[in-house]
């Protein structure tokens, strides 16, 4: 299981502090999303945030774009520093332009599907693909509360992609219910305010356990 802190729970103010502390937990992989008001109701982090947290940690910068036609920016968040990229199915019309402009910069390729989204949307993609991040809340903002119907799409897509394929989970994950987000065949688990929310090496190193 690859526990990935996302920031969008974060203190701001003491964000590379943080991150450092998130590191120092066990924490290999970082969450950091792009919310473009459009294909989201909200704003988060742009190129900028990325390219300045890059110089404090080697962490693997876990870049979820909820933003409209994403092959316009997907080189630009490579270029700061984004290990992996994350798009969503239903916010372009170009998925495998998408997907190759990724894996051509020798980056992780993810597709991303919406709680109400059908997984069979991203099945003639799954081949292609490193990784599947299944929404479990509606995106665009924090704290919200996990969707358990989402457990029918993970299990499908295990059971299709076999024991080793990323299924990432995002969303209302904490530590009351990580046992069955996990029994249910996800093995990359994004954590916001159940990682920010108090002391942080605290809560991932039980979220880790």
């Amino acid at each position: 299981m690859i526990l990935v802190p996302s920031i969008l729970s974060a203190d701001f103010g003491i964000l590379a502090e943080q991150i450092k502390k998130c590191e120092n937990a066990g924490a290999e992989w970082l969450h950091i999303d792009v919310m473009d008001g459009h294909f989201v109701p909200n704003i988060s982090f742009a190129m900028p945030v990325i390219k300045s947290i890059r110089k404090y940690t080697d962490m693997f910068f876990d870049v979820h774009l909820m933003i409209t036609e994403p092959e316009r920016y997907i080189n630009d968040f490579i270029d700061c520093g984004a290990d992996g990229v994350t798009f969503h199915i239903e916010a372009t019309d170009f998925p495998d332009r998408c997907i190759e402009m990724i894996r051509s910069r020798g980056k992780l390729a993810g597709i991303s599907i919406k709680p109400d989204t059908p997984v069979e949307r991203i099945i003639p993609y799954l081949e292609k693909v490193d990784m599947v991040l299944v929404m479990s809340v509606e995106p665009g903002y924090g704290g919200q509360e996990y969707i358990t119907a989402v457990n029918e799409k993970i299990k499908y897509l295990r059971e299709i992609k076999g024991e080793y394929f990323k299924i990432e989970v995002d969303g209302g994950v904490r530590e009351n219910n990580i046992d069955s987000v996990l029994a249910a065949g996800a093995n990359v688990i994004v954590a916001g305010s159940a990682v920010f929310n108090g002391d942080i090496e605290s809560n991932i190193k039980r979220l880790m356990r």
